[in-house]
């Protein structure tokens, strides 16, 4: 490739590339007993195509000269080093292919192509191809790419309200639950598929009731398309009721333009472009902040490899706004309409039928695509569902066995298949009731799990689904029961203040804010948690937020319908309730007014 420039060498880098791939497949389909090598190194190329178009897209960039003057030499190690692999390996498998022997053969339908690498020449050419592609990326790694363009991508981020904890990959969901590999298959497929048709339509709505595991599988379908070789560019926005950030849809278009760009460096640049025209962009209409912060900056990619851009909008119902959900599923739907030819616009929704959520659907319904959990067959639910339990009890069982005496251990055999069915057929359709039993049954603060297996199973009657729910948060709080009238009494006020507290807020309050702004001894507000772990995030450290882990507990709280039967509700729809937490805030504004610091004296939540 002597004489030519960085730019001229990608695309011949790419047009060889994919000519490998054609004689690639021509083995695959003609080769039986080679074809997971075959798979492997076309899965190398995939990656090496991937790498060539980043660089292709900053080297035609607004400052390509500028990228290759400061790379040249390195991108040219990268390029040239992976010209000459590939050549080597096109010629090995085109010297098989075209053989006359072959073409005779053929004419005659006998199948006798046969795959000319050895195990060890492909394990060569793999780590060769990695080698190169490592040099190409070490090539235009963010940090020069940024010095190159004299962009400080930090700087500019900083610019952008962000919603951190909205983002899938976040610490605050680190733990939040995905698929089990054996559930949901079929769904999931149908959605990977959705992703890549490129007759597919634009929007993908799936809709459920509380605790059918929305949330888990936009997670799961968020983490699966991050670790994908062709690399999407995916932007996720979580809403949850119960965090102010997480329910205000000012910041949702800034927060997915911080990943975006995270995702594609090259994007900084238009994005700057907009800031700077404007600096109060990040403040106007939401139709304004998606026209400049996302359409725009993703048309004015260079034309190149199809790339396919997925947002992710999990849990719309619990956006505090009916006409921010409404405006915000009319500009999602917008990105169809995006003037490019090379960008698969993708939109992954999820949510209630709330109607806000069901008239925004309601207006994009000739592109959408819509699943409704509540029709998924039971056969597949109670698949699931077994799957799940049965991986959560081998965990409950091997934790709790490592922890006790071998004479208190359980059986490999526990809980057995009867109270694993009986399960199943409670949880059905809620993946919710059968996280919050897990927890229940798992919750160390009681350790015994076989005595809490068996409060839940006393409760498989005749109830419908969200009876079982709401029995089983019964179960859970009636382990709160005191024996003395006095006692009680104590009982109900420091629930009322404990976790009534925590069920209003709009914001969670760490321990050690709880105990100042209720005026309980830290160790009291641990003591009223302790059994609650099942249904609360309560962190080991005091200084973190504790948080409801399901909004349904919340509801079953403070739900004026559940006042017959939930003994719980009397304790929290006292209306002096917001009047006491209103003066305890006072209270303890007062005292720190006193100090000439005040405002450098705010707490951790």
């Amino acid at each position: 490739m002597e004489g030519l420039g960085s730019a001229a060498s990608v695309i011949a880098v790419v047009d060889l590339a994919g000519k490998v791939a054609t004689v690639l497949f021509q083995y695959l389909t003609a080769v039986k007993h080679a074809k997971a090598e075959i798979e492997r190194l076309r899965e190398e190329l995939d990656r090496l195509s991937a790498t060539l178009q980043s660089a292709q897209q900053l080297l035609e960039g607004p400052n390509g000269d500028q990228l290759k003057t400061a790379n040249s030499q390195a991108l040219r190690r990268g390029l040239d080093g992976s010209y000459a692999e590939l050549v080597s390996l096109e010629s090995k498998l085109r010297k098989k292919l075209d053989s006359g022997s072959s073409r005779v053969m053929s004419k005659f339908g006998i199948r006798s192509l046969k795959w000319p690498l050895e195990s060890k020449d492909v394990d060569r050419s793999i780590a060769a191809l990695e080698r190169q592609r490592d040099t190409l990326s070490a090539a235009l790694t963010i940090d020069q790419v940024e010095q190159v363009l004299d962009i400080n991508q930090t700087l500019l981020l900083s610019k952008l309200p962000i919603v951190w904890d909205a983002l899938f990959d976040s610490q605050a969901n680190e733990h939040e639950s995905r698929c089990h590999p054996d559930t949901r298959a079929e769904l999931l497929r149908d959605i990977y598929d959705w992703v890549y048709d490129a007759n597919g339509k634009s929007v993908f709505y799936l809709q459920g009731m509380a605790g059918t595991g929305k949330s888990t599988i936009s997670r799961t379908v968020a983490q699966h398309l991050v670790e994908r070789a062709d690399r999407p560019l995916v932007a996720t926005f979580f809403f949850k009721r119960g965090e102010e950030d997480r329910v205000d849809a000012s910041r949702v278009i800034t927060t997915l333009t911080s990943q975006l760009i995270s995702r594609e460096p090259v994007l900084a640049a238009s994005v700057k472009r907009a800031i700077d025209a404007n600096h109060a962009i990040t403040n106007r209409p939401m139709g304004e902040q998606f026209e400049q912060l996302i359409l725009r900056p993703l048309e004015g990619l260079k034309p190149g490899k199809s790339r396919t851009v997925v947002i992710i909008i999990d849990a719309l119902d619990e956006c505090r706004s009916e006409d921010d959900i409404r405006q915000l599923i009319y500009q999602i739907f917008r990105g169809a309409n995006m003037k490019s030819d090379t960008i698969r616009w993708r939109a992954f929704l999820t949510g209630r039928p709330e109607p806000p959520v069901r008239l925004g659907i309601g207006a994009i319904r000739r592109d959408i695509e819509q699943r409704k959990l509540e029709l998924v067959p039971e056969a597949d639910i109670h698949h699931d569902l077994t799957a799940f339990f049965k991986t959560r009890f081998a965990k409950i069982r091997a934790d709790f066995n490592t922890l006790c005496h071998a004479d208190s251990q359980l059986p490999q055999s526990w809980p057995g298949h009867e109270a694993t069915q009986q399960l199943v057929n409670m949880a059905i359709p809620l993946f919710i009731f059968a996280a919050t039993v897990c927890r229940f049954i798992e919750d160390r603060a009681w350790s015994d799990p076989r005595a809490q297996l068996e409060k839940i199973l006393q409760h498989a009657t005749a109830f419908s689904e969200m009876d079982n729910l709401e029995a089983t948060y019964l179960q859970i709080l009636s382990q709160l029961a005191v024996p003395s009238e006095a006692a009680q009494q104590t009982l109900e006020d420091e629930f009322r203040k404990v976790v009534g507290t925590i069920a209003v807020l709009a914001e969670p309050l760490s321990a050690n804010s709880l105990s100042r702004v209720l005026g309980l001894p830290k160790s009291s507000i641990d003591g009223r948690l302790m059994s609650l772990h099942s249904v609360l995030s309560v962190p080991d450290s005091p200084d973190v937020p504790i948080k409801m882990l399901h909004l349904s507990f919340r509801d079953f709280l403070v739900d004026p319908a559940k006042r017959d039967t939930n003994p719980f509700w009397g304790y929290l729809a006292k209306k002096s309730q917001p009047r006491e937490l209103s003066h305890a805030c006072l209270q303890k504004f007062e005292y720190t007014s006193s100090s000439p610091n005040i405002f450098f004296t705010g707490w951790k939540r």
